[in-house]
């Protein structure tokens, strides 16, 4: 008797959960569409977000991303100016290129100015920042005045530093003399127009990231600040051991952005140079990899070449910064 009861309950549980299924099926196709306002509503926040940022990847797709791909496609052929049937020569380019002793001067011009100016700048703007964060008087004109030389012009700025490097009657080596140091042929000599370039450089922009990291400072909690002071630790332990790992992410992007504009650096040289010529000197002692790139587009007129340069410049950039990104990952924790 019970496994017969059992067996019925069982069944009538089968045909409940049955009909309920048909039931639920004909309550879904009886029920009403949702009204248009509804249904617009829902379109419009599942497209909306992506009209917002089509504008920026059209923009990118035209000005970016085609330049640079229509970039490779010049470099595989032999492009001159006014060529009415370009000649398709593969990679070529790129061979004759890693052959030239010029490039490689560019390269190693290209690599010393950005070190001599990459590496003070982000120091110097760490310690900038730190102190603007103090408690100092008329905060707001100090932070100001660091900015100023970002916002001054760059070509006057360039006449400036170079009239202060002249080899004559420069104020730099009118300072080096009151010191016993003999006068600097600044533009003659590899290492020391490296360095003028570079304190170029360094003018310019240690204010602009001095101003960033000062941003990521005012945002770490007061009260980290504040229980580490209970537990004793002073201002330069505080500094070393909460302030600089939690500027980690701002710091790796004050690296790559420097190091990406480090790279491409063309301005400062050629107005560095008395004629405002591309050569970088005389013996080529201060010419960059944009300046080389400048000169076979501009003035050999050979489009193919140049399109290889750059495309050799742009994968140059990728691998430092992808480095300088994993190194200070490291070195800031």
């Amino acid at each position: 008797m019970d496994d017969r009861r059992r067996r019925r309950e069982e069944g009538g549980q089968v045909v409940t959960a049955t009909l309920s299924k048909v039931d639920r099926g004909r309550v879904q196709e009886t029920r009403p569409r949702p009204p248009r306002r509804y249904r617009l509503s829902n379109l419009d926040t599942k497209v909306s977000p992506y009209l917002f940022v089509a504008p920026f990847f059209v923009l990118f797709g035209a000005i970016g991303l085609f330049p640079l791909l229509y970039t490779a496609y010049v470099s595989l052929f032999d492009w001159e100016v006014g060529a009415d049937e370009p000649l398709f020569i593969g990679l070529e380019n790129y061979r004759t290129l890693f052959e030239d002793d010029q490039f490689w001067n560019a390269l190693f011009n290209t690599f010393s100015i950005f070190l001599l100016s990459s590496a003070p700048q982000i120091v110097v703007a760490v310690l900038i920042a730190a102190l603007l964060n103090a408690n100092l008087r008329a905060r707001t004109g100090w932070r100001m005045g660091v900015l100023l030389p970002y916002v001054a012009s760059l070509v006057a700025l360039t006449i400036i530093f170079g009239n202060l490097f002249g080899p004559q009657y420069g104020l730099v080596n009118d300072v080096l003399g009151l010191v016993g140091i003999d006068p600097i042929d600044w533009q003659a000599s590899t290492f020391g127009s490296h360095v003028a370039i570079a304190s170029m450089v360094n003018w310019r922009w240690t204010g602009y990231n001095a101003l960033i990291i000062l941003a990521a400072m005012q945002a770490i909690p007061r009260d980290v600040y504040e229980a580490a002071l209970v537990d004793g630790a002073s201002a330069l332990r505080q500094f070393f051991s909460i302030t600089l790992p939690m500027l980690k992410p701002t710091l790796i992007f004050v690296v790559v952005t420097s190091t990406i504009g480090g790279l491409q650096i063309f301005t400062e040289p050629k107005l560095f140079e008395p004629s405002g010529g591309s050569g970088g000197g005389t013996e080529h002692q201060y010419q960059t990899v944009v300046l080389y790139l400048y000169q076979s587009a501009f003035q050999g007129l050979d489009l193919g070449y140049a399109s290889a340069i750059a495309w050799v410049l742009f994968m140059i950039v990728i691998i430092v910064a992808a480095l300088n990104f994993f190194l200070t990952r490291r070195a800031v924790r």
